[in-house]
C-alpha cells in the first residue's frame, strides 16, 4: 500500500466523526461534506508524518474550515440554517446511509439547530466543540483566536442560550400554533389584510426542486408577494406536528405531499420552506394536529 492510500484509509477511519462536527457547526449536510472534503484536501497537502494525533489534527482542521465557512455565510446574511433544517435533518435519499444516520444521532433535533444558528459564529464552535465534543478548551481557543479563558466564557453564553431555549413557555409554543392557524385561516378565506399582518415585511418562502417540479417558484420574498402566493389557497393544507414543531402539512390519501415549515420571530412568519422531496418526507415524523 502506498503513501496516499495509507493516509485515505487513515482519513476514512475519522470521516464520520468529522463530518458529525461540521454538521453541527454549520447545521447543512451539503456544507458539511464540503468542509471535510477541504481537510482532506488539506491532509493530502501536508507532511502527515509530523503529525502526531490525526485525529485531533483533522478535527481542528474542520472546525477551523468550518468556521470560517460560518463567518462568511453571517457576511454575506444568508438565510440562517435554521429554516432549513428539517430538510438537512433528513437528508434525501441519496444521503440516508448508515453514515448520515450516525452523524445525526444522539439527538440533535430541528430545535437544538435552531438556537445554534442564533449564537455567533465562535459562540456556537466552542459550545460545539466543547459541550458536543468534549474538547478542551486549550484546543479550541487558538481556533476561535482567543484565549482559552475568553473561549469558555464563549462556551459559557452559548450554554446559557441554549438552555433558556430548552426551558421556552409553553405560551410560545401557543403563539406559535396561533400565528401559523392564522396565516392558514387567512389563505383558505382570501383575506390578503390579514396574511400580510402575521408575515414579517422581509418574509421569504423557498420551495425545494420537488415542489419546483409542480410549477412553485424556487423562492419569493416579501410579504406582499408571498401574500399573493398564497391568497385564496391552502385549503387542503392542515396544522401538523413536524418533527415535534408547529408546521403545515398538505396529504393525499393519508400521505405528506408538501409539508411546510415556518421560522418565526417576534410573532411574524420570517420564512416558509416547502418541502417535497419523497426522500425527505418519508424520514420526518408528521402528525397531524384536530382543526
Amino acid at each position: 500500500m502506498d503513501t496516499h492510500d495509507w493516509l485515505a484509509e487513515r482519513f476514512e477511519e475519522h470521516r464520520t466523526h468529522l463530518r458529525a462536527v461540521a454538521y453541527r457547526i454549520l447545521g447543512s449536510t451539503s456544507d458539511a461534506d464540503d468542509a471535510v472534503q477541504e481537510a482532506w484536501l488539506r491532509l493530502a497537502r501536508s507532511d502527515s508524518s509530523q503529525v502526531e494525533n490525526l485525529g485531533g489534527w483533522l478535527t481542528t482542521v474542520v472546525a477551523r474550515v468550518s468556521l470560517n465557512m460560518l463567518q462568511s455565510r453571517k457576511a454575506r446574511r444568508e438565510d440562517p440554517a435554521g429554516s432549513h433544517l428539517p430538510e438537512e435533518i433528513a437528508g434525501g435519499a441519496e444521503t440516508a446511509g448508515p453514515e448520515h444516520q450516525a452523524v445525526l444521532a444522539d439527538s440533535v433535533g430541528l430545535a437544538l439547530l435552531v438556537v445554534l444558528d442564533t449564537l455567533a459564529p465562535a459562540e456556537r464552535l466552542a459550545f460545539v466543540l466543547h459541550d458536543m465534543f468534549a474538547m478542551p478548551f486549550e484546543e479550541i481557543a487558538p481556533i476561535v483566536e482567543r484565549s482559552p479563558a475568553a473561549t469558555r466564557q464563549l462556551a459559557s453564553r452559548a450554554r446559557r442560550r441554549v438552555q433558556g431555549a430548552d426551558k421556552a413557555p409553553d405560551a410560545d409554543l401557543t403563539r406559535r400554533r396561533e400565528v401559523i392557524q392564522a396565516f392558514l385561516a387567512a389563505s383558505r378565506n382570501g383575506d390578503l389584510g390579514a396574511l400580510v399582518a402575521v408575515l414579517d415585511p422581509d418574509v421569504v418562502v423557498r420551495a425545494d426542486h420537488a415542489v419546483v417540479r409542480t410549477g412553485a417558484e424556487p423562492e419569493v420574498r416579501g410579504a406582499d408577494a408571498v401574500a399573493a402566493m398564497f391568497f385564496g389557497r391552502a385549503r387542503a393544507a392542515k396544522l401538523a406536528l413536524i418533527n415535534g414543531i408547529t408546521g403545515v402539512v398538505w396529504a393525499v390519501g393519508g400521505r405528506p405531499r408538501v409539508v411546510f415549515n415556518f421560522t418565526l420571530s417576534g410573532g411574524k412568519i420570517t420564512a416558509i420552506d416547502l418541502l417535497g422531496d419523497p426522500g425527505t418526507l418519508a424520514q420526518l415524523d408528521v402528525v397531524p394536529l384536530p382543526a
